[in-house]
């Protein structure tokens, strides 16, 4: 199944949700980062609830989260915008936590302390930025919990990454569901109660359900409107110019000490997508020209 995801409402426009399969996107992703098998799944999390969130953005507009704990993870960040592009990196990708019980030590290797940072580009002059501390630390309910209680928006998430025998992505993919003013009492308790006794979202999927599907369980029936069907994938907007603007806010004084400290060539590596961008001493000195 291609990664994807699809958004929706009720009829009576009480409740929007939206699920999404996101396998090949934290495949990708993982890859890069180089992570162990907690910080797989933990990441893997986080970019799915940033693909999830997105949907919610219009245009251009686009969004960061960041989770930083007192675990060894130290701070995941995900970017997401509109249009299913997603991107993510980990400061630490080996946690070295085994498994607790059956299952992979997410909250042990975010760490129990700690805050979700959410940063909102709204196309407004200034951006959006929020900060609510971890309840969990197992990326769904904090995620959750921002959105009902910073947002004011009363919302549940389903996170899920399965791992295949040596470690690959087996599955991943998620769901968001928000009840929107006025609220009915009586149907927020049923729909809360069928999301509780759901299979794990990627046992739905494994089971070959499409998150239209999925939808269709949370809900009790088919009965919502598509609003939007689109592909979701990585994308990493980095460039040489940019990493070039990067140097230049360094000042003057910090490139000089590139030059005088660092071989030639100076490489600067892109956190998110690990290309490599390398300047020797003259192209810095350049650099330092423009540079205050």
């Amino acid at each position: 199944m291609h990664d994807h995801l699809v958004r929706v409402v009720s009829p009576d426009g009480l409740f929007r949700a939206a699920a999404a399969v996101t396998t090949q996107l934290v495949a990708t992703i993982v890859e890069k980062q180089k992570t162990d098998f907690t910080a797989t799944v933990a990441l893997g999390r986080l970019l799915t609830g940033g693909a999830l969130l997105g949907c919610l953005l219009k245009g251009k507009q686009r969004l960061a989260l960041s989770v930083e704990g007192n675990g060894p993870l130290g701070k995941m960040s995900v970017e997401a915008d509109a249009k299913g592009r997603v991107r993510g990196t980990v400061r630490n990708p080996i946690a070295g936590l085994p498994p607790a019980g059956d299952h992979f030590d997410v909250a042990g290797a975010v760490g129990k302390a700690g805050f979700l940072h959410v940063w909102k580009d709204l196309g407004l002059k200034e951006p959006y930025q929020s900060m609510v501390q971890l309840q969990s630390s197992e990326i769904a309910e904090d995620l959750a919990w921002y959105l009902t209680s910073s947002e004011q928006v009363p919302s549940s998430l389903g996170l899920g990454v399965e791992l295949g025998r040596k470690g690959d992505i087996a599955i991943a993919g998620g769901f968001l569901v928000q009840s929107l003013p006025p609220g009915d009492p009586e149907k927020i308790d049923a729909l809360t109660e069928r999301i509780k006794v759901l299979p794990p979202t990627t046992s739905m999927l494994g089971d070959g359900l499409t998150p239209t599907e999925i939808l269709a369980q949370i809900f009790g029936s088919e009965d919502f409107h598509v609003q939007q069907e689109m592909p979701l994938s990585f994308s990493c907007p980095c460039s040489r110019e940019q990493i070039e603007l990067m140097l230049i806010d360094l000042g003057r004084k910090e490139l000089l000490l590139l030059i005088e400290e660092e071989p030639q060539p100076v490489e600067v590596v892109c956190e998110y997508c690990r290309t490599a961008y390398e300047f020797n001493h003259e192209q810095i000195s350049e650099l330092m020209k423009r540079a205050r």
